[in-house]
């Protein structure tokens, strides 16, 4: 007697996903290799197909069959931060949608020798490219200088010159022109550390800002992205605060602030403001609810996959869109009232 086995249902294919989205192969092949020049409503019925269906790419069979790769090798660091880790989710899912794999290898920054044999280790891999997420001058540097066997693309800030820093509604002058409307002239900002592009384009932001707007800076100080040190930067404070709102680089420094700020005796907003970067979650749980500048790191991330895509294909890279913030005003800002 032959004991009948349980059916195992077929794996679907690329064919499937056109048949149920009522396009060609090729289509779906274009729409998973990441081409832009695909009609929305084209790719709104592939998707729902690609979802129903529940396909997913074979990368070992793409890889028999064009004797290629589809495993990127993606550097980054520092993923406890709000910024690389929204970054490296953005590249995790375009490289999925796009049909590959990243391979995550995350550098420890205080260590250069660390870097270059992870770095190193990167290298010896299988890969169809390499994606460099850097936010630090000892990454970017450790990457320029390393010869690569397949295409490159290094995601990394770039030093904003001071005509550059100070988009009208945008970035840190939305924040510095929001305290500015609402009678604040002296104002201090707790930045990141120096070696972050991100920490530099900001206190430029923020200068060319205080320019601007007829404003008095009473001190930029160095932190470390942490709430410690924006807790520290008020609580060892020797005199009385010199201004009135206080402008931080992040939403986690903003935090400490916040706290050293009540410690001292100070309300927020009653006696001081403060402002923050990133809109974490939890930024609107703050006590109280923390104004901040909303950025879009996950589309950063969808948009350096996109440029090694281009890279790995021969093509030339899309344009890279202007990614613009958004202020969320909530209530740890308010009116400067006179002081008695």
């Amino acid at each position: 007697m032959i004991e009948a086995q349980p059916s195992v249902e077929r794996p679907a294919t690329i064919y499937d996903v056109a048949r149920v989205a009522g396009v060609s192969h090729a289509t779906v092949t274009r729409l998973l290799k990441g081409y832009a020049g695909i009609r929305p409503d084209t790719r709104d019925r592939v998707a729902k197909a690609i979802r129903e269906l529940g396909y997913r790419p074979n990368l070992n069979a793409r890889s028999l069959t064009t004797g290629r790769s589809h495993r990127i090798a993606t550097l980054t660091h520092e993923i406890t931060q709000v910024g690389p880790n929204k970054i490296l989710e953005g590249a995790n899912m375009a490289a999925r949608d796009a049909g590959y794999l990243l391979d995550v290898i995350t550098l420890d920054v205080h260590d250069p020798a660390a870097i270059r044999e992870s770095i190193d280790l990167a290298s010896q891999f299988d890969l169809a490219g390499v994606l460099a997420l850097s936010s630090t001058d000892e990454v970017t540097n450790a990457v320029e200088t390393t010869t690569f066997r397949v295409p490159l693309y290094l995601a990394t800030g770039t030093d904003k010159t001071p005509p550059d820093s100070t988009p009208a509604g945008n970035g840190l002058f939305a924040v510095l022109r929001h305290l500015a409307d609402l009678g604040h002239r002296d104002v201090v900002h707790i930045a990141g550390p120096h070696d972050w592009v991100g920490a530099r384009n900001r206190i430029r932001e923020y200068e060319a800002a205080v320019a601007e707007l007829g404003l008095r800076s009473r001190g930029v100080i160095h932190g470390d992205w942490s709430a410690r040190s924006g807790y520290e930067a008020i609580a060892s404070w020797p005199e009385e605060l010199p201004a009135t709102a206080f402008v931080a680089a992040n939403d986690q420094t903003a935090l400490g602030v916040i706290l050293a700020l009540n410690e001292r005796g100070y309300r927020v907003p009653d006696d001081v403001s403060v402002t923050g970067v990133d809109d974490i979650p939890e930024a609107a749980y703050f006590s109280p609810p923390l104004t901040t500048l909303r950025l879009d790191f996950t589309a950063q991330g969808g948009d350096a996959v996109q440029q090694l895509l281009a890279r790995i294909d021969g093509v030339a890279p899309p344009p890279l869109p202007p990614r613009r913030s958004e202020l969320i005003v909530r209530r740890s800002t308010g009116p400067v009232r006179p002081r008695v």
